[in-house]
């Protein structure tokens, strides 16, 4: 049994697929079948239930899957550290990002990552908290920027930067002569996410109507709400970043009168060997977003 063998079998358990297990870990399916078969007949147990259509984990597998996990993340960590002991601010960096923030952070922080840590491969993995977390825990990623507060002792955070959130309303819309708009007149017509996205719950908790709101249209993107709303939808709230296309799909943008916004964070395993290169990364972030709200509220960086 080896480290190869072990990540073939992760791979399989995540794809439940022999073809696109194979094809993540960069093999031929004949040679990652050929593999597995070996890791039963050494363990002397069946790990997956075969038919033409799909494959799944047996129950044994199920048991000794925790396990291979920790095995794997565990040299994975001993790989890391010889490392960090080499250059702490060289090699992978697996950093997941939320699906409301990726499109709109990573095109700022991207350029100044290369440039000031040039020997970190940064490899973005964008999806929801739910999952992010998930990845996380079973060290699929190293990191992840979040816009939850994460209370859990075997994680760690850095506050990196607050983000407001801002009124997106059609040009002729009756609160788009306004000032600064208040939540609850968003309420009749919001358009929000679907579950399962942070954002959603946020923008509900902001418009003090939990459950009160458009459920004709929940949007599984910020892209396609911000594309309804230009169509004359319905409203939104944004986050700040994502002010500078909304603008140039011509929506209105307004502040809101009792102001909110979500906090965004870095988070990690507590026992991740490369500290220094998340702090290097933070820190960057953090400086590059630095003076952000102010800037989104009195309108000189709706740019980003």
């Amino acid at each position: 049994m080896n480290l190869r063998d072990l990540r073939y079998l992760l791979a399989v358990v995540e794809h439940e697929h022999f073809g696109r297990a194979a094809e993540a870990c960069g093999i031929r399916q004949p040679t990652l079948s050929v593999q597995i078969r070996r890791l039963e007949e050494l363990l002397g147990v069946e790990l997956f239930e075969r038919t033409n259509k799909t494959v799944v984990p047996t129950a044994a597998c199920e048991q000794l899957i925790g396990h291979v996990r920790a095995a794997v993340a565990e040299m994975g960590a001993v790989i890391d550290i010889g490392r960090s002991l080499r250059d702490p601010l060289a090699g992978r960096l697996r950093l997941g990002v939320i699906a409301t923030l990726a499109p709109f952070l990573l095109p700022l922080i991207f350029g100044p990552l290369r440039q000031a840590l040039p020997g970190l491969e940064l490899e973005p993995w964008e999806d929801q908290t739910a999952s992010l977390l998930k990845r996380l825990r079973n060290h699929e990623l190293d990191a992840a920027l979040l816009a939850t507060d994460v209370l859990e002792p075997d994680l760690l955070s850095q506050v990196l930067f607050c983000e407001p959130f801002i009124a997106a309303l059609p040009p002729d819309h009756r609160l788009a002569g306004l000032a600064a708009v208040a939540e609850t007149d968003l309420a009749d017509d919001i358009l929000v996410l679907a579950d399962g996205h942070c954002l959603r719950d946020q923008v509900l908790a902001a418009c003090r109507q939990h459950g009160t709101h458009n459920s004709a249209m929940q949007a599984t993107s910020l892209m396609t709400l911000l594309n309804m709303v230009a169509a004359g939808y319905g409203t939104t709230l944004i986050p700040g970043l994502a002010a500078g296309v909304a603008q140039d799909m011509g929506i209105a943008l307004r502040p809101l009168a009792a102001p909110a916004g979500r906090t965004v964070r870095l988070v990690w395993r507590a026992r991740f060997a490369r500290r220094a290169a998340l702090e290097a990364v933070g820190n960057l972030i953090a400086t590059r977003l630095r003076g952000f709200a102010e800037g989104v509220t009195d309108g000189t960086e709706k740019k980003g």
